[in-house]
């Protein structure tokens, strides 16, 4: 089979394309014949070495989507539509960036959908980390205003969507002009330009602040987010655009305003229920529902994916078709 490989840390041309031999799978595991997977920052962080707890060389990948090719017990049928993502894909054992990858059956999502792979290939974890930060993070309900730092990412764009359909207002940040445009028609209500200060602007619309903040940009833009919340409203870490996720010196009492409260998010499969996974791709097929453009590669253009991701060349999800 074809697959990407790192065998050490550094700029795209790191990621090698290579043939392996098919993957066989042990028992309570997998195989997924791959037919897309997505593009996220976590991979970038892998190939720049940022990222803890990998050994490599290693197949890349944290997500993918395709049928089931193998399952030694019998508990899934040959065929199935899977998703599957997180639990150590591409960091501790071999990733998605491939025609085939075994994963945990614990991990792995079914769903029945006639949509086109790339369009299926591109939600699995960016749904599942919108969905959770927007319930398990900042519990956001319907009525209330949400900012989401980073709002013309793959994440961003499908929180906006997500936050929209849970009757949220939203608020979204882009630091290039020319995309606000592409934020107010993804239905953003206050599309913003971020120039690292963006807090004055929002409470110039509402003076108390927003309920809601989801940062996805990372530490360099976090104390403006938590600035732009309202008093006992909540801020959720998840993304780090940026690339920058520590504070130095944190001490909380100094760096949170009063009566806010910061949360962060991190899920796995497990944190994106089967049925809701089923009911996103059922209104995405019926047109009533919408999480950004998608961006689509072979897998012989692995390194544009990554470079354009890099770069921040485009708007939503990068996805590789096998």
């Amino acid at each position: 089979m074809r697959a990407v490989v790192l065998e050490e840390p550094g700029p795209v041309d790191r990621l090698e394309l290579k043939v392996l031999p098919v993957p066989e799978p042990g028992p309570g595991w997998v195989r997924i014949k791959v037919e897309a997977f997505g593009i996220n920052r976590s991979e970038l962080h892998t190939r720049l070495g940022l990222a803890e707890g990998v050994t490599l060389p290693r197949v890349l990948g944290i997500e993918a989507t395709g049928t089931v090719d193998a399952d030694p017990d019998g508990v899934l049928p040959l065929g199935q539509q899977v998703v599957t993502m997180m639990g150590g894909m591409g960091r501790t054992y071999d990733g998605g960036y491939a025609e085939y990858t075994v994963v945990p059956r614990s991990q792995v999502v079914p769903f029945r959908s006639e949509l086109p792979w790339e369009t299926v290939g591109a939600l699995p974890e960016t749904l599942q980390t919108a969905y959770g930060s927007l319930t398990t993070g900042l519990d956001l309900r319907s009525g209330q205003t949400l900012l989401i730092r980073g709002g013309t990412s793959a994440l961003g764009m499908t929180a906006a969507a997500l936050a929209r359909d849970l009757g949220a207002t939203v608020f979204a940040t882009t630091r290039d002009p020319d995309r606000i445009r592409v934020l107010a028609d993804h239905g953003v209500d206050h599309p913003l330009v971020d120039d690292g200060t963006v807090a004055p602007l929002v409470r110039e619309i509402l003076p108390d602040g927003v309920d809601a903040g989801l940062e996805l940009v990372g530490t360099p833009t976090l104390p403006d987010t938590l600035a732009a919340t309202r008093s006992q409203g909540t801020v959720c870490f998840t993304g780090m655009l940026s690339n920058r996720w520590t504070i130095p010196d944190f001490y909380p009492i100094a760096y949170l305003p009063r009566g806010l409260r910061l949360s962060a998010y991190g899920g796995e499969s497990g944190d994106l229920p089967a049925e809701v996974f089923q009911r996103y791709l059922d209104r995405i097929a019926t047109g009533e529902f919408s999480a950004g453009p998608v961006h689509v590669y072979p897998l012989d253009r692995i390194r544009d994916a990554h470079r354009d991701m890099e770069e921040g060349r485009r708007t939503g999800k990068l996805v590789v078709r096998l």
